[in-house]
């Protein structure tokens, strides 16, 4: 697939760049935001994908220059070449607070450890050449530690794991209720209780939001699309809600 412009304006650009995983490794999504002449890459990525994105990456820039890296939370196909990112650019990487001590096990050289910076639990904004991209949290969705990142000028929510789909082969979420046999059981399984994502929904229906974007699978597009899966996610039974049909100790077949 390739690179899918989401939004672009005369100082402002979103691109989904193309699915760089192949074979055994769960598919991810990486996210180019640009606003005027800086940029910031979302969730970028393992080491398998790193080359790959990273030469991508740079051929979408054009004169804009890479000066931050998010990392939603800990997991290897979002962290992983984290320190590959910050070796090879002087962008400046954000993480939750609550995983700063535990990304560097994936090998961070102390010559780029003072540039991974801690996010609040309750998120922050970042200034991007004066486009304010919010922080949100997102905690137990699936990680303890996560957070997702709203861009007000496309009104673009990058919702990492949540909403994640695997299986399907279209970008864009053409009809919902179709859509939901490729991501149901992801989400009861990796989302923690339906009481998290009720947080969720209450909290992001004050935003104005076009797309919802995932770090897998297809995207939400168009105002309906979004309601039905914020709807969606406040209703759902999921993670420590359906404990007494996962709490079962094993037998010998």
């Amino acid at each position: 697939m390739p690179s899918l412009t989401l939004f672009q304006s005369p100082n402002h650009k979103n691109i989904l760049l193309e699915d760089f995983g192949r074979g055994l490794a769960v598919q991810a999504n990486q996210h180019l935001i640009i606003h005027e002449n800086s940029a910031i890459l979302l969730d970028p990525g393992g080491h398998k994908v790193y080359s790959k994105v990273l030469g991508e990456t740079f051929a979408q820039l054009g004169r804009a220059k890479l000066e931050h890296l998010f990392f939603s939370h800990q997991d290897p196909d979002i962290v992983a070449a984290a320190n590959g990112w910050l070796m090879t650019t002087d962008a400046t990487g954000w993480a939750p607070s609550l995983w700063i001590r535990f990304i560097p096990h994936f090998g961070l050289d102390n010559l780029v450890a003072d540039r991974l910076k801690p996010i609040p639990d309750n998120g922050m904004i970042l200034n991007l050449a004066g486009c304010d991209l919010m922080f949100i949290p997102a905690h137990f969705l699936h990680s303890p530690g996560n957070l997702q990142v709203y861009d007000p000028v496309s009104k673009i929510l990058y919702s990492g794991d949540l909403g994640a789909s695997l299986g399907m082969d279209y970008q864009e979420v053409p009809d919902f209720d179709a859509h939901l046999k490729y991501m149901e059981g992801f989400h009861k399984r990796y989302m923690t209780s339906n009481r998290a994502m009720h947080a969720w929904a209450g909290m992001v229906r004050e935003l104005d939001i076009e797309i919802i974007a995932p770090q897998h699978g297809a995207l939400f597009r168009g105002r309906g699309m979004v309601q039905r899966f914020i709807d969606w996610c406040d209703e759902l039974t999921c993670g420590v809600d359906l404990l007494p049909e996962q709490y079962t100790l094993p037998h010998k077949n």
